[in-house]
Parts: structure tokens; C-alpha cells; sequence
């Protein structure tokens, strides 16, 4: 049983080596990077940035806000085949002005914060992206919010149906 439960484990590792060995790397973030929903230049907006790279597509699907990254994997007509979604990582971030270029991680890997007093790239609510945990708690400790995985982050949220935190909303009547 013991050797069974070992070989479990390792074939496990494996796989998850195998997935990350195969998963696309990130590209930089470039003045040529042309938000999919807003046709807009991404350095042109602060906060954190999106990418999503197709199966089969060397070029990324790039989003002005983590948040529309998300909005993509939601909506019924976008594409399915995807290799891989990276977001920004406000940890490592010189600012909120400036998110980066290359500090990508993994989205669903990531921790967000929603429900805080931070806008995203086109002034809406943002599910901000940490890779560290702690990092995303610190933040949601200064700025307000909650701490999720990318599971976790209710539809209504990014599709802009529940903006208001579910707090607010019971406080409100609504």
C-alpha cells in the first residue's frame, strides 16, 4: 500500500511538471498591447493587466483589467482552448500606476482581492491578483475587500452585477 500511495504521489508530480513544462510563457507588456474589450492601449490605464493565450495562437489575448481576463473565461461566445491566463502580480508591482511588464502570474493560481477601494484599468471594480497570499492580505487589510482564489470569485462580480460588497448589499436592503 505504501508503495502504491509513493507511486501515487510521484505520478502526480510528474503530471503537474509535465502541465507547467507545457503551459505558454507570458509576454511582455508593450505599448502594442491592445486591450480585446476596450480596443485601447493597456499602458494607457493603471492597475493590473490580463493575458490570455490560445491553444495553437503564438499572440495573447490582452485585457485592460485582471478583471475582463476574467469576464473572458465566463462568456458563452469567447474561445475555450485556453493554454494558459496570467495577470499581473500587484505584489511585485512598482505602483498601481505602473503594474508591471513582466511580473505575470498564474491566474489560477493567484489570490484576488475583491470588494476593495481600488479601480481597475477602465475605472470599475477590479479582482486585484496577488501571487503571494500574504501579499493579497496585506492589501485587503489597507484597502478593504476580501481575499478568494480565481474559483472562488462569484460571476456577478466581474460581469458587473455585484459590485457592491454582499455586506453593504444585506446593510442596504438589497
Amino acid at each position: 500500500m505504501k508503495r502504491f500511495a509513493l507511486a501515487l504521489l510521484a505520478t502526480l508530480a510528474l503530471a503537474a511538471c509535465e502541465e507547467e513544462a507545457t503551459r505558454p510563457a507570458a509576454h511582455t507588456l508593450t505599448d502594442a498591447a491592445i486591450g480585446r474589450y476596450c480596443g485601447m492601449m493597456l499602458t494607457e490605464h493603471q492597475g493590473p493587466k490580463g493575458q490570455i493565450l490560445l491553444e495553437g495562437s503564438d499572440e495573447p489575448v490582452w485585457f485592460s483589467s485582471a478583471r475582463d481576463a476574467i469576464v473572458f473565461t465566463l462568456l458563452p461566445e469567447e474561445p475555450k482552448d485556453i493554454a494558459a491566463i496570467y495577470v499581473s502580480d500587484m505584489g511585485a508591482a512598482p505602483s498601481w500606476a505602473e503594474p508591471g511588464a513582466d511580473n505575470w502570474t498564474d491566474a489560477r493560481a493567484a489570490s484576488f482581492v475583491l470588494h476593495s477601494d481600488a479601480e481597475g484599468g477602465m475605472g470599475g471594480a477590479e479582482a486585484v491578483p496577488f501571487a503571494e497570499r500574504a501579499d493579497a492580505d496585506a492589501f485587503a487589510a489597507e484597502h478593504g475587500g476580501e481575499v478568494v482564489g480565481f474559483d472562488a470569485i462569484p460571476p456577478g462580480y466581474v460581469l458587473g452585477e455585484a459590485a457592491t460588497p454582499p455586506a453593504a448589499e444585506a446593510h442596504h436592503g438589497g
